[in-house]
């Protein structure tokens, strides 16, 4: 190829043209003047001289040494305690953390592809031990989930049975740390049999060391959402992450927390116990009130945190994610229908929650324990609500220690995540009786009560029905600052019910008539003259309530009351803290 330049093109610059084109057209240049005076040339030796990235050159030795060292990090803990994962149920944590984070397959953990993202923080913990440690037995970093970003840990039960030492308590502290600074929620995959005693000396109770835990624990709550799954036995401090926690899931025929060791029982109490006996997730679920959900194994347990997360925001400066509103599962007609005439009859309150709420939107909580009263989160046309109700089919709703301790814990939590609340009140009061004084009925009743009034989300009281005692004032009725306080025209509010009322009022006075055909007629009247006096129509005749609605349109009028009072504020006295929680 010859090309003709100007006559005051330099050799220089000729020799750059020549030698653009040769690499540009593949031929041999020749560059010249008009007038025919030779310049440069420049020849076309190949490919090479094509301008582009340099070809791929394939990962060195070194890296592929690195490759080899992750690989065998990977491996975990000793083959033959990986052989026994599968007997026990549960999954390698490298692939728990797969499941988790990349669950429609390939292997995120290492190559990072997929459509989320994950990176682990201090994978060669340990490893210049004399020991074989994988990561030290832990497994911590950052990934999405859901859509979310979250920290996260997982034990490695292979690796010491997921036992904690200096470098695997570093990690699980920084991973805290961070937290508090992005705000955003975190993840425990719990499977530990605790502190690693023959190593204790260095993470037990040095300032950075494995106390830190609960004051990081502390510090993030009410902050970020903490989220804890127990995949295995966790024994004592192990044990205090999930009961640390907002939210804590066990998983059925793996998972047990306990303060000690049956052995540990046995040699200090002679007691003889299983671990299930001890702190499986029935001990937990229906007795000490410390687990939320039970799982009925590991690809449930991901499903229940998947759906619950759905309902909160990264952190306390956030709102609850909204999404799109659905219909009710259950015609919102059908809630007088639900609601008995006769007050005393029981019913199931869960029958009346799907008829306010969007279809398959009520996410119980604690379903087993305290069951007087119902906890969980719904949606109202796709607003993420809190929901405390009164359980007529247990105990007639009455409130018990367990339901007052269950209802605050929730309050509390909702109010601290921004998540606005539903109180469904249909309750003869707080339960009495010397068993539930040895429980704690005050205690745990004024936690409830202190919760409600603390609380500063929105609120909104339905009074469905019996409304009695102290049970209004714990159901955040019309002393308790809520936004509205409205009723169906089932609803009743008394200090006693009827039979109650009569009995200690006019006791004497209908037993000093004879007649039991005329004492029988006497108690009825007095009965209907003041349940006339307690009925709804008579407290919003005197503005105690803001409103009586018609059953079927409820929904429609806590969906316009939330939107309404979405962004109201409210102020606390100022003070360091209350004293009650």
């Amino acid at each position: 190829m010859k090309v003709r330049v100007a006559e005051e093109t330099t050799t220089e610059e000729a020799r750059v043209i020549a030698e653009a084109l040769a690499a540009r057209y593949g031929d041999d240049v020749t560059v010249a003047t008009a007038a025919g005076e030779h310049l440069a040339e420049a020849a076309y030796h190949g490919p090479g001289d094509v301008p582009g990235p340099e070809p791929e050159m394939g990962p060195t030795e070194r890296e592929e040494r690195l490759w080899e060292e992750i690989a065998d990090i990977h491996e975990g803990g000793p083959e033959k305690y990986r052989e026994q994962l599968p007997e026990q149920g549960k999954l390698f944590v490298r692939d728990r953390i797969d499941l988790w984070f990349n669950p429609e397959g390939g292997s995120q953990t290492q190559s990072g592809d997929g459509e989320g993202f994950l990176f682990e923080d201090g994978k060669f913990a340990e490893f210049d031990a004399d020991d074989r440690l994988p990561a030290d037995g832990m497994v911590t970093g950052g990934a999405d989930f859901e859509g979310r970003n979250v920290h996260f840990m997982a034990n490695d039960y292979t690796v010491k049975r997921g036992s904690m030492a200096a470098k695997g308590v570093e990690k699980f502290l920084r991973m805290q740390q961070r937290a508090l600074k992005t705000g955003r929620p975190v993840l425990y995959l719990m499977d530990s049999s605790g502190g690693r005693i023959d190593q204790q000396t260095g993470f037990f109770a040095n300032r950075e060391g494995i106390g830190k835990y609960y004051y990081n624990h502390s510090m993030l709550s009410g902050r970020v959402p903490q989220i804890c799954v127990l995949y295995g036995p966790c024994i004592a401090g192990a044990a205090y992450t999930p009961v640390f926690a907002d939210f804590t899931v066990m998983v059925r025929d793996m998972s047990a927390m306990a303060i000690a060791s049956p052995r540990m029982v046995q040699m200090v109490t002679g007691e003889d116990i299983s671990l299930e006996e001890l702190g499986g997730p029935d001990v937990h679920a229906r007795h000490s009130g410390s687990a939320d959900l039970v799982a009925e194994d590991e690809e449930h347990a991901r499903a229940l945190v998947a759906q619950l997360i759905s309902y909160l925001p990264d952190n306390s400066d956030e709102k609850p994610p909204r999404t799109e509103g659905r219909h009710p599962a259950t015609s919102p007609k059908d809630i007088d229908s639900i609601v008995p005439q006769q007050p005393n009859r029981g019913y199931d309150m869960t029958d009346l929650i799907d008829c306010m709420v969007d279809g398959d939107s009520w996410f119980e909580l604690q379903p087993d324990f305290g069951g007087e009263i119902l906890t969980g989160f719904a949606r109202i046309d796709g607003r993420p609500v809190g929901v405390i109700a009164n359980q007529p089919a247990q105990r007639a709703g009455a409130i018990f220690p367990d339901a007052a301790q269950k209802a605050a814990e929730f309050v509390w939590k909702c109010d601290a995540f921004n998540v606005p609340l539903l109180y469904l009140c249909d309750t003869p009061g707080f339960m009495a009786g010397s068993q539930v004084e040895k429980e704690a009925i005050l205690e745990k009743g004024k936690k409830m009560i202190y919760a409600t009034s603390a609380a500063t989300v929105p609120k909104q009281c339905v009074v469905v029905r019996k409304a009695y005692g102290a049970g209004i004032y714990a159901m955040s009725g019309p002393a308790y600052d809520p936004e509205s306080t409205i009723a169906l025209p089932s609803g009743e509010i008394a200090i006693m019910g009827p039979e109650a009322a009569i009995n200690a009022v006019y006791a004497r006075k209908l037993a000093e008539i004879d007649d039991e055909e005329e004492r029988k007629k006497r108690e009825q009247e007095l009965r209907e003259e003041y349940r006339e006096d307690i009925d709804v129509h008579r407290m919003a005749s005197e503005m105690v309530i803001d409103d009586i609605v018609p059953p079927s349109t409820l929904r429609d009028e806590l969906e316009a009351r939330f939107e309404f009072y979405e962004t109201v504020e409210k102020d606390l006295p100022e003070k360091k803290h209350g004293t009650v929680l």
